[in-house]
């Protein structure tokens, strides 16, 4: 028998359920391209004390090339580890979870195993399966860990799911959350409504991993329509990989969204910071090129922070985009209201300690 949500602790059931800040974690390494275990643990650190609610761990960001690397299960351990060592406050700790039935059970019970609560599920690698291979996945996948959906861009490997397909999922009572990532307005729709008509909005929190509409995704009221009744439901928190830089920004920029919402009316001045945050994603996650360069783009910024030593990835081709570096130039220029740099130089030694 594996791991229920009815299992984890009820305070951080609450807390996921309320949103929260959760950064899609980096992978440092050295220049040899072998973990940095000292950065990694620095990373973690920066996530616990900018506020974080959670960390994800060997998802998109973290580079899926970690399992050909023999890193999946070191990584995972370590942000655990660390997040038990650092800290008294309990973070909702996601492991990502790739592959074909057999690979994603086995993650799933490696995650258990060291700790995490949830599973964040990557359909990339069933590209050919129909939506009933993909709902028999997950349930088998769900026997042994809450899941997170994960609808990831078309772009960066993931493929375009129905409404249907949302609601069938969210009927699955062990999904606790969907990261909704499709960087497309009509397809986060398509998941808003299937989670509603399958009745699931009160068990399954909704997060935006929408890096090109962060703000507004956390501030709209989704009111849907659904057999004659009007059901208004909430993006409540993000699990990001834009939140893995500048993460204490973050952390301010939604407690000030709650705040407003709790509140109103909005501040315009809110609003116009969704069209900021845009931008400078645009920047950080190589838009210009497909997103190539995303994963870079994240380093980029941590490395000119001094959390990590350079860019590498494993994969020894990728790197910046044509052009990303410029565009970092501007938008680091542009927006200075949105990074978080005098909070890490202000704790980088005592991180890397």
């Amino acid at each position: 028998m594996g791991l229920h949500w009815t299992d984890i602790p009820g305070n951080l059931v609450e807390a996921l359920r309320a949103g929260q800040v959760i950064p899609a974690h980096p992978l440092a390494l050295r220049a040899d391209r072998a973990l940095d275990e000292r950065r990694q643990r620095a990373l973690t650190r920066y996530y616990i004390d900018a506020g974080c609610g959670g960390v994800a761990v060997g998802v998109h960001t973290t580079q899926f090339e970690i399992r050909d690397a023999g890193l999946y299960q070191p990584v995972l351990r370590l942000a655990a580890r660390e997040v038990e060592s650092w800290t008294d406050r309990d973070l909702i700790r996601i492991a990502g979870l790739v592959g074909q039935t057999k690979q994603a059970v086995g993650e799933a019970r490696i995650a258990v195993g060291e700790g995490y609560h949830a599973g964040l599920l990557s359909l990339a690698a069933l590209s050919d399966a129909d939506e009933d291979e993909l709902i028999a996945h997950c349930k088998t996948v769900s026997a042994d860990i809450p899941l997170v959906g994960f609808y990831l861009q078309p772009a960066v490997g993931g493929r375009v799911l129905s409404a249907g397909f949302w609601r069938r999922f969210a009927e699955i009572e062990n999904v606790i959350a969907i990261k909704i990532a499709p960087f497309n307005r009509y397809r986060t729709l398509d998941v808003v409504r299937g989670v509603v008509e399958a009745g699931a909005q009160d068990r399954v929190a909704l997060y935006t991993g929408n890096d090109d509409h962060i703000a507004l995704d956390l501030l709209t009221p989704f009111a849907l329509s659904v057999s004659g009744t009007l059901t208004s439901v909430r993006i409540r928190g993000g699990l990001l990989g834009h939140w893995s830089v500048w993460t204490r920004s973050a952390v301010l920029l939604l407690e000030r969204i709650r705040k407003a919402v709790e509140g109103g009316p909005i501040d315009p001045d809110l609003l116009a910071l969704d069209a900021q945050i845009t931008d400078t994603n645009s920047a950080i996650f190589d838009a210009a090129n497909d997103f190539r360069g995303a994963i870079a783009g994240c380093h980029e910024i941590l490395h000119r922070q001094g959390l990590l030593e350079g860019i590498w990835c494993l994969d020894r081709d990728a790197g910046l985009g044509p052009g990303q570096a410029a565009e970092i130039d501007r938008i680091v220029a542009a927006y200075p209201h949105l990074n978080d740099d005098d909070f890490v130089r202000e704790n980088l030694e005592r991180w890397l300690s």
